[in-house]
């Protein structure tokens, strides 16, 4: 009875940290400024799939492993992931009833805002001079979320995470 009511939990942290292994994965050099946001979007779509099971306190966990996988500012990446999650969170109702091109739109702005917060970030440590390319990662994880949410909601319904 137990096993039947098993919420397969491990698969969403197994993804994750699918994600966080392609965050830190090679690319060539030159398509390393337009890096999907991997981390976001799966975290975005648990998050939208099983909100009672993935939320910012998750979120701000995940980043923290990220920062100190990255090397980068401790926070900084916890930062990041909680205020998308909680983004994501406000707009979770609207989100789950657009169609797949208006949710791309809409993270779209969520990923913009976060990549801007990360600027921001890097600008005050000092890390790196403000550009414009900032944008770039945004636009591809946005042109990624409809294969990406597929793939997930494929994995969400083989395994029946609850």
């Amino acid at each position: 009875m137990i096993a039947s009511r098993s919420s397969n939990l491990w698969v969403i942290w197994a993804s994750l940290v699918l994600a966080l292994l392609l965050s830190v994965s090679t690319m060539p050099r030159f398509m390393e400024i337009g890096r999907p946001l991997w981390l976001a979007l799966f975290l975005t779509y648990w998050v939208l799939a099983v909100p009672h099971r993935i939320g910012m306190t998750s979120a701000f966990c995940i980043g923290l492993l990220a920062d100190v996988l990255n090397g980068t500012l401790l926070g900084q990446n916890a930062l990041i992931l909680t205020l998308i999650t909680f983004l994501v969170l406000s707009l979770h109702q609207r989100l789950r009833m657009f169609p797949m091109w208006q949710q791309s739109m809409v993270l779209l702005v969520v990923f913009g805002v976060a990549q801007l917060v990360q600027l921001w970030l890097n600008a005050l440590t000092g890390n790196r001079p403000p550009t414009l390319a900032f944008v770039l990662p945004a636009l591809v994880s946005a042109l990624l979320w409809p294969w990406v949410c597929t793939l997930l909601r494929a994995v969400h319904r083989r395994m029946r995470v609850n």
